[in-house]
């Protein structure tokens, strides 16, 4: 049996509960440190209340520690990691190897797709360390997965939806190099997003003040069944700085899908437990999106980038059919409502917002000036008033299903629960009871009572009786046997959950090279005794670390904006450009394009 799991963000404990309600199997969260989000921290406690909330459904929550680590904090980590440990984390997500140096409690131990996961020699390495899962670079192929597949047995885990990093993770130094925010610190400043000029050695433009290195979202919900094919079990939704209705529509989006998957194949089960329904269609082209891509996953593609804005867009509505004075109309039959945020690109290439104040038959009458409207232009809906109230009021809708039980003996009553995962528990009480006038009433009330699950976890499926002399039992008596059974079975299920434990392996010249380069990230002695242990002989200070590295390499990406804008000249025949350098209203950065690799790499501003 291969157990799937949806794996899905929470900035805070409402988040979590939200996906956990939602369908997820899993959530991952930062603390309050060392999370590699800086607005997205939470406290212990309430770490410890989401793993309460979880862990009766089975669901797994994890942790990130994914920052490169500096000396002075080494410690704060080693306690932080044993508080989460304490409390019943079932991972943590690392980056810095400092920690597979620490005197820790056996916790698992996930490598963060910050450790540049991208080869089968990487998660080889990784693997005969000890980690329990990878999380492999979004950049990966089927095919590349698939080779990782073949030459390791570690759990491989997969970005299936949200936000693109366009460089490799863990290798962007842009903006440390620009604001001195380290994304490897958790403080990206993501000047990705930014607009640039793409301009040639001459000075001449060639784009003008474009999001040059804007990518779109990853969407691979057409891809599930092949990345499971591949080898993957573990599919990750990307947000930890997303909001709550966001996480609802995601989640259950990707729940249904997973469900489909293994409904229709016996050797594929969940990894965690219950049921959801929800209260409305789930669709992430309404959630916060810039568009959507599949990267790499099926080989290079056109049009991975939002160039025009690096805002989302939302979801495509028509083109505009007609316009006069303060209304327009738009061709298609989609519903809107007041307070509909409405979007398009105007003639100058700017995303131009605007808010629906009413609608007239099929007349759209907007707030304030109407700007840019024109026949024939896109409009798209990037905030959907009904959608939003629908996420907003769909709240705990996840059951277990549960059987209960009442037998009589001459001196007690034996109440028990059976849940669907085979656990149970069962309450004794004295048999004092007088005998019922009514005995088919009082059975019925028994059973009624009995069927009322109340704000708990489980739905009743059924009720059995066996009462030789029927007797009268308060209501009030018969629910709070159901209260006090029903939260014994609760128990039953956090007892019964199980979390695999970490045991480092003491291997030691495992590394597949001898030097480390500040793009091995290391920034404290814990890190470079790993290292040392593992075979490499010349390591390098992290980025972070260094006052200046010349001609660095700010970042590498896959993404190439020659083949982007069709002047690749290797796969689209494109004309010598000679250099290209992308240009912000204070620096110019050296493109290199490195053909033989198929990558582009963003050097540090020239002087």
């Amino acid at each position: 049996m291969k157990y799937l799991e949806l794996l899905c963000p929470a900035k805070d404990y409402e988040t979590g509960v939200a996906a956990v309600n939602h369908g997820t199997d899993a959530i991952y969260i930062g603390a309050n440190q060392f999370g590699a989000r800086e607005n997205a921290g939470n406290s212990i406690s309430d770490i410890e209340r989401l793993i309460k909330y979880a862990h009766p459904f089975n669901v797994k929550v994890y942790v990130t520690v994914n920052t490169i680590i500096y000396e002075n904090e080494i410690e704060q980590v080693k306690s932080l990691i044993e508080s989460l440990s304490n409390i019943g984390v079932d991972a943590i997500i690392i980056q810095d190897m400092a920690i597979l140096e620490m005197d820790l409690p056996s916790i698992p131990i996930f490598a963060s797709t910050q450790t540049h996961n991208t080869t089968p020699e990487k998660v080889q390495f990784l693997e005969s360390m000890g980690i329990d899962r990878v999380i492999l670079a979004r950049e990966l192929s089927f095919e590349e997965i698939k080779n990782i597949r073949n030459q390791t047995k570690i759990d491989l885990e997969f970005f299936v939806h949200g936000a693109l990093c366009v460089s490799y993770s863990g290798q962007c130094y842009l903006s440390q190099a620009i604001t001195g925010r380290s994304a490897n610190r958790g403080t990206c400043a993501q000047p990705c997003r930014s607009s640039y000029d793409l301009v040639d050695s001459s000075g001449k433009i060639i784009i003008k003040n474009k999001h040059l290195l804007s990518l779109k979202d990853l969407n691979l919900s057409n891809h599930i069944s092949d990345l499971i094919d591949v080898g993957i079990t573990s599919f990750k939704i990307e947000g930890r700085l997303k909001d709550i209705n966001y996480v609802k529509n995601i989640t259950s989006h990707y729940n249904q899908l997973l469900n489909k998957i293994v409904e229709n194949n016996s050797n594929l089960k969940r990894s965690s437990s219950g049921h959801t329904e929800i209260n409305f269609s789930s669709d992430p082209e309404r959630s916060f999106n810039r568009g959507f891509t599949t990267h790499f996953i099926n080989g290079r593609q056109k049009e991975q980038s939002s160039m025009n804005t690096q805002k989302s867009t939302g979801k495509k509505l028509g083109v505009v059919s007609t316009y006069g004075s303060g209304w327009f109309t738009i061709k298609g039959k989609t519903p809107l409502t007041n307070g509909d945020g409405l979007c398009f690109i105007n003639s100058k290439g700017v995303l131009t917002g605007l808010r629906v104040n009413r609608v007239e038959s099929n007349k759209i009458f907007p707030y304030g000036e109407m700007k840019d409207i024109k026949i024939g232009v896109e409009v798209f809906r990037n905030f959907d008033q009904d959608f939003n109230n629908a996420l907003k009021n769909s709240n705990r809708n996840r059951w277990i299903n549960c059987r209960l039980k009442v037998e009589q003996t001459e001196t007690e009553f034996l109440f028990s629960a059976l849940d669907e995962d085979g656990n149970s528990t069962t309450i004794s009480v004295d048999n004092n009871f007088d005998l019922a006038l009514n005995s088919e009433k009082s059975i019925e009330n028994i059973r009624v009572q009995l069927s009322k699950a109340g704000d708990t976890i489980f739905k009743i499926e059924t009720v059995e009786i066996s009462m030789n002399k029927p007797v009268f039992i308060p209501t009030s008596t018969i629910n709070q046997i159901r209260r006090d059974l029903l939260e014994h079975l609760v128990n039953v299920r956090r007892e019964q959950f199980s979390s695999t434990k970490f045991k480092r392996k003491q291997l030691e010249n495992q590394y597949f090279t001898n030097n480390l380069s500040y793009k091995g990230n290391v920034s404290n002695s814990l890190s470079r005794e790993f290292y040392n242990r593992q075979g490499v002989l010349s390591i390098d200070d992290a980025f972070e670390l260094q006052q200046n590295i010349s001609n660095a390499e700010l970042m590498v990406t896959k993404y190439c904006i020659k083949y982007e804008v069709g002047i690749c000249p290797i796969k689209q025949n494109g004309k010598p450009t000679g250099d290209l350098f992308l240009k912000d209203n204070n620096n110019l950065y050296p493109l290199e394009f490195d053909c033989k690799n198929c990558v582009m790499k963003i050097k540090s501003p020239k002087i």
